[in-house]
């Protein structure tokens, strides 16, 4: 049972969808395909304009980074994400200012408000929707809407990589908003997606930059239903599958709500079993908890009971495990999952099974 925060287990009938004869990319078929896919992607992210790009989201991280830094870059650094915007700054030799804070701790709106008002050449705002490094999620649409008051023109770029999908993001005062395909959109890896404000696109339109990233570029031949390069076709393919199912089924609000639910299911079982929740303000992608047993309750999940959940990284390493909610978690799954660890803390000794975590959990997420 694969429930780490990414990849996520790709459904059957996505699989089967991308198992079928492949498609040249410059047809009409394929072009069809594309314009549906585009059409749900903007129900997705109600945003101006949206381009899919053959790349992981950190491709489409450098794209927004190159394309809409014209001064100076302001980033957000709360855990390996928010890092990784400014080390795409450094490879580019571009310049930026960066706020740093502990992988728990969201992005204060002061601080940054505070930052842009002190820096007249800061043009761009980097930050992280949900910082999946700590399970965090971070003030953003605050964020934007305190910076757009003081500077309509400053770009707001948000990486929505384990947020879009997950949440309904108000996304009225983003610029950009970044995802990948290996996500809450349940796909292999290898398709990155970006949404645009009309503001960002002028922007990119005004100063086109880079070669196989340059956002100019592509945004003019999505328009017309193609791509600059040679597109993910299977992975298109995939995507449009998986958006047409959760349409036609839950619906997108349907999908934001159980996911929610599961989420707060997840951390008041895991809460009532002794665990300190990590961040301060938890994502809805998945539940990051604090335990110097992590690697001992992982390799328990993993080698008695068949669930695969992710660690942390760098400090954080045995440190924090992390839960999925992205993607059509079934709750069954996330029951087992809670079940397991209560068992996986009686075989370590360090609390007696009593079925506790089981009870909250479903409690929780099927109380009237």
């Amino acid at each position: 049972m694969l429930l780490t925060p990414g990849p996520t287990p790709v459904p059957e009938f996505v699989r089967k969808a991308m198992a079928d004869t492949t498609i040249h990319h410059r047809t009409p078929e394929f072009e069809k395909i594309f314009e549906q896919t585009r059409e749900l992607l903007f129900e997705l992210y109600k945003m101006d304009e949206v381009v899919m790009l053959a790349s992981s989201g950190s491709g489409a991280m450098e794209a927004c980074v190159t394309n809409l830094t014209h001064k100076k870059a302001l980033t957000i650094n709360s855990g390996k994400f928010g890092e990784r915007f400014g080390k795409i700054c450094e490879a580019f030799e571009i310049d930026y200012t960066e706020i740093k804070n502990e992988w728990n701790t969201p992005a204060s709106v002061e601080s940054i408000v505070e930052a842009v008002k002190n820096d007249k050449d800061i043009d761009a705002i980097f930050i992280q929707l949900c910082e999946s490094a700590g399970g965090l999620r971070h003030p953003v649409e605050q964020i934007a809407s305190e910076v757009k008051k003081l500077n309509k023109d400053i770009m707001i770029i948000a990486d929505g990589i384990t947020a879009v999908g997950v949440e309904d993001i108000d996304t009225s005062n983003l610029d950009a908003v970044i995802t990948g395909s290996q996500k809450a959109l349940m796909l292999p890896p290898g398709l990155a997606i970006i949404g645009f404000s009309n503001d960002a696109v002028a922007k990119i339109e005004k100063k086109p930059k880079g070669f196989y990233f340059n956002l100019a570029t592509e945004i003019k031949k999505q328009k017309t239903n193609t791509t600059a390069w040679t597109a993910a076709t299977t992975l298109i393919i995939g995507l449009k599958e998986i958006l047409t199912h959760i349409k036609e089924t839950t619906g997108f609000d349907k999908l934001f709500e159980d996911t929610n639910k599961r989420a707060e299911a997840t951390k008041e079982a895991l809460k009532a079993i002794g665990f300190e929740i990590y961040p301060k303000v938890p994502a809805k992608a998945m539940t990051a908890v604090y335990t110097e047993q992590s690697n001992e309750i992982r390799e328990i999940l993993k080698t008695k009971y068949n669930v695969n959940i992710a660690g942390g990284q760098d400090h954080l390493k045995g440190k924090i495990f992390r839960i999925n909610h992205m993607g059509l978690v079934e709750d069954y799954e996330a029951a087992w999952v809670v079940n397991a660890i209560e068992l996986a803390l009686d075989e370590l000794k360090v609390r007696t099974f009593d079925g506790t975590a089981n009870k909250v959990f479903l409690s929780k997420m099927f109380k009237a």
